[in-house]
Order: C-alpha cells, then sequence, then structure tokens
C-alpha cells in the first residue's frame, strides 16, 4: 500500500523503513496534517499519523476524498481523530494499543524524583560551582501514598515501580483490574489521599480537564502532580493558580493540552507566544519534558512495527480487533 507519514521526525523514518522491509511504499512528510496539508494525502492508500496531526472531520473528509482508506495512528491514544466522521466515510482507524509502557512509566517516576530531590536545580548549581545544600530538601518515597488514575497496562508498569519504592498506591479506574495488588478508591478519595497523584488514563469527554479548580481543592496542600498521559487532561491556568497558591508543591508534565504548536520542534531561536506555557517555566518547582516519555529504542521499534503491521492486515481484512478504534471506543 501507498502510506502518507505526517509529522516525520529523523527517528521516524529510520524505525518505520526498518520495520517496512519493502512491504509498503513509504512517503515521509515532515509537516503535520492539517487543513492545509491534508492535500499531500493525494495518491495514497492510508495516512500514518502522530499524537498532534488533526484528524478533524473536515480533515478525514479531505482524506477519503483523495481515496484514503485507513489511518494508521502511531500511537496508543486517539482523541486527535473524530471517529464519528471516520466511521461515517469508512475510514478504518488503527492504533497502537501497546508499544512498551515501561518507557512512561520510568519517565513518570523519574519526573517525580527530579521534582521531589530538585536534581534539575542542584545540576544547574553545580554547573556554576555552587554546592549548597539550601532549597534542595527532598522527602522518602518510601511510605508515601501515590494515586494513580487509570490502571491500563501504563499504569500498572508505573505502580509496579512505585511498589519497588516502597510507596502505598491507592487508583481509581472506572474499569477496575480484576487481578490488583492495589486498592482501588473514588476519585475524591484518591485526590484527598495522595502525596503524588499521577495521570494514566486515556483523554476522553469524560476525562477533559479532569484536574480543575475544584480537584485541586480537593488535594492535600502541596500535593505533586504528574501527568504523562494526554494534555488536555489538566486545566492549565486552574494549575497555575495552584501553584501560585501553593496547593499544587511540585509538577511534572511531559504533555500540555496546547502543545501541537510547540511540542517536537526546535523553537529555540523564537518568542514562545502561549503565556500560559512560559508562565509554566517560570515555577522552580515545575519540570516540563516535550512528550518524550515514549521516547525509547524499544518503544519506538514497537510502534513501527505494530504500525506497519496495521497496514499489512489491512489489505488482507485481518487487523487484530484490539488494534481497530471503533467509534464509542474509549479505552486503551
Amino acid at each position: 500500500m501507498r502510506v502518507a507519514v505526517f509529522s516525520t521526525k529523523s527517528y521516524d523514518k529510520e524505525f518505520l523503513e526498518s520495520a517496512n522491509e519493502g512491504r509498503h511504499e513509504l512517503t515521509f512528510l515532515e509537516t503535520r496534517l492539517t487543513g492545509g496539508t491534508a492535500a499531500l494525502a493525494s495518491g495514497h492508500d492510508a495516512v500514518c499519523l502522530f499524537v498532534n496531526d488533526e484528524a478533524s472531520g473536515e480533515n478525514l473528509q479531505i482524506l477519503a476524498d483523495l481515496g484514503v482508506r485507513l489511518i494508521t495512528l502511531r500511537s496508543a491514544g486517539f482523541n486527535h481523530v473524530d471517529l464519528e466522521k471516520a466511521d461515517e466515510r469508512n475510514l478504518t482507524v488503527a492504533r497502537v494499543p501497546a508499544y512498551s509502557p515501561h518507557a512512561v512509566a520510568e519517565h513518570t517516576v523519574a519526573l517525580m524524583l527530579t521534582l521531589n530531590r530538585k536534581i534539575h536545580r542542584a545540576h544547574n548549581r553545580v554547573r556554576e560551582a555552587n554546592f549548597s545544600l539550601e532549597g534542595l530538601l527532598g522527602f522518602d518515597m518510601r511510605g508515601r501514598t501515590v494515586g494513580v488514575v487509570g490502571t491500563g497496562v501504563i499504569g500498572q508498569a508505573t505502580i509496579k515501580i512505585l511498589q519497588g519504592f516502597g510507596c502505598h498506591v491507592i487508583a481509581y479506574d472506572p474499569f477496575p483490574s480484576d487481578d490488583a495488588d492495589f486498592q482501588y478508591v473514588d476519585l475524591p478519595t484518591l485526590f484527598s489521599s495522595s502525596d503524588i497523584i499521577t495521570l494514566h488514563c486515556p483523554l476522553t469527554p469524560e476525562t477533559f480537564h479532569l484536574i480543575d479548580a475544584e480537584s485541586i481543592a480537593q488535594m492535600q496542600r502541596g500535593v505533586m502532580l504528574i501527568n504523562t498521559s494526554r494534555g488536555a487532561l489538566v486545566e492549565t491556568q486552574a494549575v497555575i493558580d495552584g501553584l501560585k497558591r501553593g496547593d499544587i508543591g511540585y509538577l511534572g508534565l511531559d504533555v500540555y493540552e496546547e502543545e501541537a504548536d510547540l511540542f517536537f520542534e526546535n523553537l529555540s531561536g523564537d518568542i514562545i507566544q502561549d503565556d500560559q506555557f512560559m508562565r509554566l517555566t517560570t515555577f522552580p518547582n515545575v519540570v516540563i519534558t516535550g512528550h518524550q516519555a515514549f521516547f525509547t529504542e524499544e518503544a519506538l521499534s514497537a510502534i513501527a512495527k505494530t504500525t506497519l503491521n496495521n497496514v499489512s492486515d489491512f489489505e488482507t481484512g485481518e487487523i487484530p480487533e484490539k488494534n481497530i478504534v471503533s467509534v464509542n471506543q474509549y479505552r486503551r
């Protein structure tokens, strides 16, 4: 099949070409999918999209009119795809339901440790020959209560690491695991009981701005909040207000609700116009990474393999059911 690969970086090309083994004709496009770039898919049977590509109803209409039949996502999340329009135009949407949950889980805990032990601040001090320990006091992870929102494969991988630290883990998920070795609680209990809260749920209409002023008001003062899932789970202004009051003591983000025009690009020579994002960067107790939690060799290899297998399986009509995204599907 002929596949137009949008949002291509050098590493995408490397891993996709390696996994392809000549099976499909891949056209690598550096640009994101938008209304202005959708026409680049002309002559292709499928498009391969990443998390910041705009698979809106309008853009899917353009793709369908061009003869595209398959939307293959090199991600687990699919909140950027208008599934109703895809269904209406008979576009098959396939994703990578799991690649390396350990990659995201390990990055999640890395953010926790960085914030707790002020690694980012200590690193900068030592580079300036400042070896003072003032302001770098942390706490033992052992014995702390960590609330995990979402217990899919990534959430459970994170839980296992935290249990290894000796943390007390509580969790919330509308679909609890039957064999959990941790305690499920409702969201208000999780918010009020946790020293650390980490988000591992998909973005759906129900989870949009899950973290807002109301939920922050339920949390312990000085709570640590981590989000390596989807940016719009967190209402940015509410979090900024919480940081200013001291209600949020630590914030670690690998995703941001308005990241599409920022992340995955080198903007070091530009003036960032997003005032909320720039305000976040001024807090000493905030660490932001640019959607890199997934970024390991193992994960990229698995993503490329599954993405292209979905293309091959589409040709034979045998895409695994777990890889198909349906209109009413909001589970990872």
